[in-house]
């Protein structure tokens, strides 16, 4: 019995499923999505300026809803909004009409999706949220859809073909209305002043967080756990002093606490490597790193990192404004912080 011959996407010559196959579909979905991207890029205009205003000029939140796949956008837009300093949360449309509406103040502002403007469960809460006096911005791909016309802000999110070859699932369309909502994101990210230290606050437990928001003065060792010695103790009892503070190092300070010089693990070895030098009766002074790198406790822990790498070292004495010694850090206090 003949096998039938392999499908063909009707838009290529080569077979479907082969490797080569593959490939070509990839590259035709991010050809396809690239053209339906500059095309809604072209349409951001005076709409779009609109609902970035009238969102800054709300005292509430940004309420997302939509259904299916476009529940999943406005879900992902919601959380982009509200880690970029304006206030958002996803309302599902069907739940809304079973009390959730009751989630949604008359100071909100509606973000809703749907590409067709007609999908049942987002209409229904139209006049509902009309009566509460609520601004409603919507994102669809029809500006004559009831969505767009009953909106007081449409975004217009229509494109040319979805990559979908039977033009049937959202793909396309998807990535446009995404694409609609991280620009209306960062628009008001800009407009806000919204900072990275901003930034950092709503993602206390991401590696931006620890970057940013952890200082020094949240990692050093501090008061008797700081390793140092005068400038006429020897080399031996800068050894015990380091041996006892277990940071590889010690500060060598004047009668003052001002600091004067660093001794470290590298210098011992530099300083056995020297036969004529006696452990016991070497004063430090004479062979300690003048000048070492130091770092202010209100610096943020990452410049510490940064200093370390550039300067191949692995430890810092931390300075106030006169020079004296308030504290000391190594690599170790870095990774257990998790900021290297």
């Amino acid at each position: 019995m003949t096998q039938p011959a392999p499908a063909r996407d009707p838009r290529t010559t080569i077979p479907a499923g082969s490797e080569a196959g593959l490939a070509d579909s990839g590259r035709r979905v991010f050809a396809i999505e690239a053209q339906a991207l500059a095309a809604v890029a072209a349409r951001i205009d005076g709409d779009f300026t609109a609902a970035c205003k009238r969102i800054l000029a709300a005292s509430g939140r940004v309420v997302c809803t939509g259904m299916g796949k476009s529940g999943h956008i406005a879900r992902k837009i919601a959380a982009t909004l509200a880690s970029t300093g304006t206030p958002a949360f996803y309302v599902h449309p069907g739940e809304a009409g079973h009390g959730d509406l009751g989630m949604i103040t008359d100071a909100d502002v509606v973000l809703a999706l749907s590409y067709s403007g007609e999908s049942d469960e987002v209409l229904m809460l139209l006049p509902v949220l009309k009566r509460q006096g609520n601004t409603v911005i919507a994102m669809t791909g029809r500006p004559q859809s009831t969505l767009a016309r009953e909106s007081d802000v449409h975004l217009d999110v229509s494109v040319p073909a979805e990559a979908c070859p039977l033009d049937l699932a959202p793909t396309s369309s998807t990535t446009a209305s995404l694409a609609m909502g991280d620009a209306l994101a960062v628009a008001l990210l800009e407009a806000r002043g919204f900072t990275a230290d901003d930034f950092a606050r709503s993602h206390p437990a991401g590696a931006l967080g620890r970057r940013l928001l952890l200082h020094i003065t949240d990692i050093m060792h501090a008061g008797d756990d700081v390793p140092r010695v005068g400038a006429d103790a020897s080399v031996s009892q800068a050894l015990v002093e380091m041996s006892h503070k277990r940071l590889g190092m010690t500060a060598v300070v004047d009668d003052d606490g001002r600091l004067i010089g660093l001794y470290t693990d590298g210098d011992l070895r530099r300083t056995l490597d020297d036969r004529g030098v006696d452990l016991r009766s070497t004063r430090i002074a004479e062979v300690m790193t003048r000048a070492p790198k130091t770092i202010g406790a209100d610096a943020l822990a990452v410049e510490a990192a940064q200093l370390m790498e550039t300067h191949k070292i692995s430890g810092l004495l931390v300075v106030d404004t006169e020079r004296r010694v308030v504290g000391a850090l190594n690599i170790h206090d870095l990774l257990r912080a998790r900021v290297v």
